[in-house]
């Protein structure tokens, strides 16, 4: 087992935001599936960082309570302790990479539709 040199561990974040921002080689293939491959690639949630961006979002009594089952039921049944806006997060980035891969067909589209 090798262990992170004293240098990585001590690194100031605007040094671990340069090596963050170093992009990864492009892989063999199309052009267009890379291009549709990058896309998809920054649909990822941001997790546990800073945000310096803020929303605010209202939501029913029922759709709070939901989000907590939620929560819990990921705490308990896949030992993942997370936070309501991580949650969010992660939903929205779901949805937004299937309206992305999908268009019209995605199931976005189809429930603001619904409507």
């Amino acid at each position: 087992m090798s262990l992170p040199a004293a240098d990585d561990l001590f690194r100031t974040s605007d040094e671990q935001a340069r090596v963050r921002a170093v992009p990864d080689a492009p892989e063999a293939g199309d052009a267009d599936q890379q291009e549709s491959g990058a896309e998809l690639e920054s649909r990822k949630p941001s997790g546990r960082v800073r945000h310096d961006e803020k929303m605010t979002v209202y939501v029913t009594s029922d759709e709070l309570l939901d989000l907590e089952h939620a929560r819990l039921a990921l705490r308990r049944d896949h030992g993942l302790a997370l936070d309501r806006g991580r949650l969010v997060r992660e939903a929205v980035a779901l949805v937004l990479r299937d309206f992305d891969e999908k268009g019209p067909a995605s199931a976005l589209v189809r429930r603001l539709i619904e409507e």
